[in-house]
């Protein structure tokens, strides 16, 4: 099983729609992040882990799941670098391969001790970006084999049905 460690908020500092939204309104950047998660999640089958610090949110630790995505708010003066390192070596085993999305060039090195492999913020944007064209090529491809109407008809049949339908005899 493949799991991906993310530091939330490293990452919200590092994508630039991120960036933007988080000078508005920190919690939409947040959520968008955690969208953007579960698509992932979806698409690639691992299992993802956010993790956000707690000196933005006060108070002891939480944890939510938000979609299929496991969301940590860490516990006061508990760093998410400090989570993931503990996660990474926890969650560690033969059948697992652990990935960290972070920038931080400290936790990079940290969890490489951990036998985690990393991933930066602009590897996984560029790795999310070519998910959503996938998805979007997949669902376009989807619409266009639909049938237009639910009983197949012939085109003289189709030609008759839209006269009636606009009156003309």
């Amino acid at each position: 099983m493949d799991i991906l460690l993310v530091d939330g908020y490293n990452i919200i500092g590092a994508w630039p729609e991120l960036i933007r939204l988080k000078n508005k309104d920190l919690s939409a950047a947040r959520d968008l992040l955690i969208e953007k998660m579960a698509e992932y999640q979806a698409y690639t089958g691992y299992r993802v882990i956010v993790v956000f610090d707690a000196h933005y949110v006060q108070g002891m630790e939480k944890k939510i799941k938000n979609y299929k995505v496991e969301v940590i708010f860490t516990r006061e003066n508990e760093t998410a670098d400090e989570r993931i390192e503990k996660m990474a070596i926890e969650l560690n085993d033969r059948r697992t391969q652990i990935h960290v999305a972070t920038s931080d060039f400290t936790e990079q090195w940290a969890i490489f001790g951990q036998g985690a492999l990393r991933k930066s913020a602009r590897e996984l944007l560029t790795e999310i970006n070519v998910i959503e064209k996938k998805i979007e090529k997949s669902v376009k491809g989807i619409q266009k084999k639909q049938p237009a109407s639910k009983i197949p008809l012939t085109e003289e049949m189709a030609e008759i049905f839209e006269k009636w339908r606009r009156g003309d005899k």
